[in-house]
């Protein structure tokens, strides 16, 4: 296996995830959110 392969593949893909937990935590509140003012008016 060629070893350069990772090297460059591994820091995108930490990125990547990373954008994903903060992107999800974020969506998460706004879901919970939308869902709490739903129920207020319910």
């Amino acid at each position: 296996m060629d070893w350069r392969i990772v090297v460059v593949l591994l820091p995108l893909g930490i990125a990547a995830g990373w954008a994903v937990f903060n992107i999800g935590a974020v969506a998460i509140s706004q879901l919970q959110t939308i869902l709490a003012k739903r129920n207020e008016q319910g």
